[in-house]
C-alpha cells in the first residue's frame, strides 16, 4: 500500500510540473543570441551606411557604383553588335550580336600626362574615311573612324612626304596597323557604338577594423567611394539630384580640353568679362589667352571670366550641347547642363554621377586635379597669370595626400565639393577615394569627418 502511494505521489509531481506549473507560474526563458562575425573574411566587404538622424550604422550588402567596364557586359548579354576598345588590354574587339568576331591589338594611345588621354565612355561611330588629315599632327590618318570630339580610330599615320610617324603614343587617337585597322574600317558601321574602357575593374574588397558610429555631416547628399573598383562606404541621399554649382567648371574643362587645340589663342572681348560674376586679376580685355592657359584661373580660383572666355571656343550654346552630351557618355545620367559656369540652380547632378566625373578625370584627365593644386602642368609656352595670385578655393591643396578636387558655393544650394584623396591598405596597397558633399553647410569639417572616419573604420591610412 506504501509503495502504491508513493507510486502516486511521482505521479502527481509529475504531471502537475509539465501541464499545470507552466500555467501558474511564470517563466523566464534565455535564448543565446546569433554570434556575429562582422571582422571575419565573410563579412570584410560589408558597407554601413547611416539612419536618417545619423544615429546607428545598419550592415547593408556590398555596394559597388557602375563603371565603364560593366556597359560591357550589358551589351554582350543584349547581344548588341558593337566596338570595344580595351585600355587595360591594349585591344580592340568588334562585337556582332553579342559576340567577337575580331580582335586586333592596339598599338599606340593617347598620352595622359601629356593632354593627349584618349576618351573613354560611350560613343558611336560618326563617320569613317579611307584617308583623313589631322590639322594638328599634320599626318594622315588611314581608314580612320571618327567617334568624338579630336578622337579617330586609324592605321599608321604618316607625313605629306610618305614618312610614316611611329610613336608608343597618340595625341588622343587610337592607332592600329594599317592591316588590322582595314579589317576594322570595313566591318564597322555609322552609328555603331564604341565602348572604350579605361581599365579594368579590380578586386578590392576593404577590410573593417572598427565599427563606430558615422559622424554626423551637414550636406544633404555625400559619397565616399574607392574610385578604381567603385567600393562606397559611406552615402547619404547619394542619387537626389541637387545643384552642383561650379563643380559644372569640371565638365566645361572637359569638354573643351577634348573638342579644341590647346594650343589655340583667342581674343577676351570686354562682353565677355562683364557676363561672368567676379574679377580674375591678369584676365583682361583685349588679350589673348591660349586654351590650356585659361584652365589656371578656372579650376584654382573658379573663375567665372575664365568660364565665360573658355565657352566662345566653341560657342555658348555649343559648349552647354557638348557637355550634356558627354554625360550620357560616362554614366552621369541624372545630370543636366544649362550653363557652362554653375551659376544657375538647374546645373543639377548627384553624387554618384560624380563619381563617374571624378574617375573619368583621373584616369584620363589627371593634369586638371594637379591644376586644382596650384601646380604648373603642360602650357605649350609661358602661362600669363601668376599662379600665386590665383586665390585657390580647393581647401585641401596644400595637403600632401590631396590628389585634386574642386568645390563650389551658391548662397541657395550652400556649399558643394569633389575631393580625391591617396590612402594606402595595411598591405601599401595605394587607393584613391573620392569624398564628394552637395549641400553641405562647411566643405571642410564635412571632409574632415569623413577622412578620419574612414581611417578608423578600414584599414586606410594617409599616404604621407
Amino acid at each position: 500500500m506504501k509503495k502504491l502511494f508513493s507510486f502516486f505521489l511521482i505521479f502527481f509531481f509529475l504531471i502537475f510540473g509539465i501541464f499545470v506549473a507552466p500555467l501558474i507560474f511564470p517563466q523566464t526563458i534565455i535564448i543565446e543570441p546569433p554570434i556575429q562575425d562582422f571582422f571575419s573574411d565573410k563579412n570584410s566587404n560589408s558597407i554601413f551606411s547611416t539612419s536618417a538622424d545619423n544615429q546607428i550604422n545598419k550592415q547593408k550588402e556590398p555596394f559597388y557604383l557602375k563603371i565603364i567596364l560593366d556597359i560591357k557586359n550589358d551589351f554582350v548579354a543584349e547581344s548588341k553588335s558593337f566596338l570595344e576598345v580595351n585600355f587595360s588590354e591594349m585591344k580592340m574587339r568588334l562585337y556582332k550580336d553579342g559576340k567577337s568576331i575580331k580582335e586586333v591589338p592596339i598599338l599606340a594611345r593617347g598620352d595622359i600626362q601629356g593632354w593627349g588621354g584618349s576618351a573613354v565612355g560611350l560613343y558611336k561611330i560618326l563617320s569613317g574615311n579611307n584617308l583623313s588629315f589631322s590639322v594638328v599632327s599634320e599626318v594622315y590618318m588611314p581608314y580612320a573612324l571618327h567617334y568624338y570630339g579630336k578622337y579617330y580610330i586609324h592605321g599608321e599615320p604618316y607625313y605629306p612626304g610618305g614618312e610614316k610617324r611611329f610613336s608608343s603614343i597618340t595625341g588622343g587617337c587610337v592607332q592600329l596597323s594599317d592591316k588590322n585597322a582595314k579589317d576594322i574600317y570595313e566591318l564597322s558601321e555609322i552609328d555603331m557604338p564604341v565602348l572604350v574602357i579605361d581599365k579594368e575593374k579590380d578586386n578590392y574588397h576593404p577590410s573593417i577594423k572598427n565599427l563606430s558610429d558615422f559622424p554626423e555631416i551637414s550636406a544633404k547628399s555625400y559619397l565616399a567611394a574607392d574610385l578604381d573598383s567603385g567600393f562606397v562606404f559611406a552615402e547619404k541621399n547619394s542619387q537626389e539630384q541637387l545643384p552642383i554649382a561650379s563643380l559644372t567648371k569640371l565638365m566645361l574643362a572637359t569638354i573643351v580640353a577634348e573638342n579644341v587645340d590647346l594650343k589655340k589663342s583667342i581674343l577676351t572681348k570686354p562682353e565677355w568679362l562683364e557676363a561672368g560674376y567676379g574679377v580674375t586679376k591678369g584676365l583682361d580685355a583685349g588679350k589673348n589667352f591660349r586654351v590650356v592657359e585659361l584652365f589656371y584661373p578656372l579650376l584654382i580660383q573658379s573663375s567665372n571670366d575664365a568660364a565665360e572666355t573658355l565657352s566662345h571656343f566653341l560657342g555658348r550654346e555649343k559648349t552647354i550641347k557638348l557637355m550634356n552630351e558627354k554625360t550620357k557618355s560616362i554614366l552621369m545620367e541624372k545630370t543636366i547642363f544649362v550653363d557652362h559656369s554653375g551659376f544657375d540652380l538647374k546645373n543639377i547632378s548627384t553624387a554618384q554621377d560624380l563619381f563617374s566625373l571624378a574617375r573619368y578625370i583621373l584616369n584620363v584627365r589627371p593634369l586638371f586635379l594637379e591644376i586644382t593644386k596650384g601646380k604648373k602642368v603642360r602650357s605649350f609656352g609661358e602661362v600669363s597669370f601668376n599662379l600665386k595670385d590665383l586665390y585657390n578655393k580647393n581647401i585641401f591643396f596644400d595637403d600632401p595626400n590631396f590628389i585634386g578636387g574642386k568645390t563650389g558655393f551658391l548662397k541657395q544650394s550652400r556649399y558643394n565639393a569633389l575631393f580625391i584623396f591617396k590612402f594606402f591598405t595595411d598591405n601599401k596597397q595605394p587607393r584613391d577615394i573620392v569624398i564628394i558633399l552637395l549641400g553641405s553647410e562647411d566643405n571642410k569639417i564635412d571632409t574632415q569627418k569623413i577622412y578620419k572616419w574612414l581611417q578608423e573604420n578600414y584599414h586606410l591610412s594617409p599616404a604621407f
